[in-house]
């Protein structure tokens, strides 16, 4: 009997050490091998189309008390060689208290394409830009932080992926910049990004991005659906809904949004939990997507890219090591060897990133700790971000991060 435990422990273990590879590097390579399959069939994604006919585009920036970004946000939309004549700007201030609305209603005399949505106040993101869209009439949306630096050619590139009529959105990429000084926290989201990134590719080639970088997406106008104003992961809720409805999310890497690191860890941990506090929200919601009878690929991407690393993978961490510590106890020396040497792998692995941690918090760098540092830090921000969600703490008003200069 006592056997028969060891050996169901054992082969628990195993299976959540291979849910936790699964999700973080073997959903990689089998999407590498399914895409690399339907090349040789000759069925890859489509390609951005040639330029021609240019439609008419809005792009929508929400700016709650961004009066510092103002400005240099401006002339970057303004910047673009996208034809001033077919790009209106609606800025989005309300609730606003650092001058942002009267900033811009000084420059507005001088752009009439710029539309301000203003007001005392402060209803939340969702809710501005619920009412945001219902004034826009133009057949393409795109939304932009007030805070990223899109690369001059980011409308043109995100509204040429249009030209498919199965795309009914499309996601730029983020960057985060890079700088000497910057804090591991910094670091390993440049890392994680940079891994993002590669994913991303993977998944449009093997049918639909799962869930648009709120920095830079793009959407057909009609296919807005109002979203509740509690909403946390906006951009995520509006894509997916997008590819429930049958159309594919594209994916533009050569459009894309570059954002500073976050000023501290403590301010990258403020940020990751409200995300993966809306993640649990968005998987309530988003639960239908689950039926793979129904939506097929779509079911699968998002299972294994967004419903594992969000609802299971951060889960199974603590109970590897509880597992871990159970086999030590069995009466065979043997084995136990074996389980002692997982056990030091799995204590070093912690250590490291334990030292991460400490030396960030003295703003000394070493790159070797930057990996299991942020893969600890991440999941120990869902698991606040799960008991955050259980308590109801949920708002839909604008939080502000500092950001590193």
């Amino acid at each position: 009997m006592i056997s028969t435990l060891y050996d169901l422990t054992a082969y628990a273990f195993f299976l959540l050490v291979f849910v936790v590879l699964y999700t973080y590097m073997g959903y990689g390579v089998l999407a590498w091998i399914l895409v690399s399959l339907k090349a040789r069939l000759g069925k890859s994604a489509d390609l951005p189309g040639p330029a021609g006919s240019l439609p008419l585009v809005t792009l929508v920036v929400p700016a709650y008390n961004e009066r510092a970004y103002l400005p240099e946000k401006l002339q970057n939309c303004l910047a673009q060689d996208y034809p001033s004549t077919q790009l209106n700007l609606l800025f989005v201030v309300e609730g606003s208290t650092d001058g942002s609305a009267e900033y811009l209603e000084q420059r507005r005399a001088d752009l009439p394409n710029l539309t301000i949505l203003s007001g005392a106040e402060r209803l939340g993101k969702v809710a501005a830009m619920n009412r945001a869209m219902q004034q826009i009439t133009t057949p393409i949306t795109i939304f932009t932080d007030a805070n990223t630096h899109l690369n001059l050619e980011a409308v043109s590139r995100l509204v040429r992926r249009f030209n498919a009529p199965t795309v009914g959105a499309v996601t730029g990429e983020k960057r985060i910049r890079q700088a000497g000084f910057e804090a591991a926290a910094g670091s390993g989201e440049g890392l994680y990004w940079r891994y993002e990134s590669f994913l991303k590719k993977l998944d449009a080639e093997l049918y639909t991005i799962v869930g648009a970088a709120g920095e830079l997406f793009a959407i057909r106008t009609e296919l807005y659906e109002p979203v509740e104003t509690d909403t946390l992961l906006d951009d995520f809720m509006i894509s997916l809904r997008i590819a429930g409805r049958g159309y594919r999310v594209a994916y533009a890497p050569d459009a894309y949004a570059l954002e500073s690191p976050s000023f501290s860890v403590g301010e990258e941990m403020k940020r990751k939990v409200r995300i993966a506090t809306g993640g649990f929200q968005a998987m309530k919601r988003l639960a239908y997507l689950l039926n793979v009878f129904r939506y097929g690929w779509l079911s699968f991407q998002y299972v294994s890219h967004r419903v594992l690393r969000w609802a299971v993978t951060p889960f199974c961490l603590p109970l590897l090591l509880l597992l871990n510590v159970i086999m030590l106890t069995r009466p065979d020396p043997a084995s136990t060897r074996f389980w002692w040497l997982l056990f030091g792998i799995q204590l070093v692995f912690y250590a490291a990133a334990m030292l991460g941690y400490v030396l960030e918090n003295r703003q000394t760098r070493w790159k070797l700790t930057f990996v299991p540092f942020y893969f600890v830090f991440m999941n120990w921000c869902v698991l606040l971000g799960f008991w955050r969600y259980g308590n109801g703490s949920i708002s839909g008003v604008w939080e502000k991060a500092r950001r590193a200069a």
